[in-house]
């Protein structure tokens, strides 16, 4: 072999420290990949729980907005029950009076218009009846009496007051008085 082939063989042949170096620098953009690819991943599942709360986020406060706009007359309901409860007073003691029949008729007319518009504002009466069973949840126990008769042991025996929602709130229970 002549000198220029030798030479030509050697520039062609690639020495071992640099197939050994090429190896290393593989193996090291290997893991420098492998860790790059951890890092996005993590970054992605920070993202994803990330965007996943602002979502909840926004369905809460929206959900909490809507409660507020439903329950935001509660305090102007709360002050006129007691005058609900003067009309049904007013009504009850005109009934006995046999001579006050057109003065009944204008209080009925005022307070049908007053319960009608407050019934579209989300007010509802809750229903009980005498002869219901006594539940603490829903009512509020006044006084208990002894009952009349056995069966109305635990039961309500007396209404003193009516009992109010707004939307699905109770913003007042019904006074009672119970058979003991």
């Amino acid at each position: 072999m002549s000198k220029k082939n030798k030479k030509k063989e050697a520039v062609n042949e690639p020495k071992k420290a640099d197939v050994n170096e090429t190896a290393k620098n593989e193996v090291a953009n290997d893991t420098i990949e492998q860790k790059l690819q951890v890092e996005v991943k993590n970054e992605k599942d920070k993202f994803l729980r990330l965007f996943a709360e602002f979502e909840n986020y926004k369905k809460r406060t929206n959900k909490e907005r809507i409660e507020l706009f439903k329950t935001a007359s509660m305090d102007v309901m709360v002050s006129l029950l007691p005058i609900l409860d003067d009309f049904e007073r007013a009504l009850n003691h005109i009934d006995e009076d046999k001579e006050a029949e057109e003065l009944r008729k204008g209080v009925m007319l005022i307070y049908q218009k007053l319960l009608s518009n407050l019934e579209q504002k989300g007010l509802s009466v809750m229903k009980i009846e005498k002869g219901d069973t006594f539940n603490a949840d829903d009512h509020e126990a006044i006084t208990q009496i002894p009952a009349p008769e056995d069966n109305l042991k635990g039961k309500i025996i007396d209404i003193i007051e009516k009992g109010y929602k707004l939307g699905d709130k109770v913003i007042r229970f019904p006074k009672v008085v119970i058979g003991q």
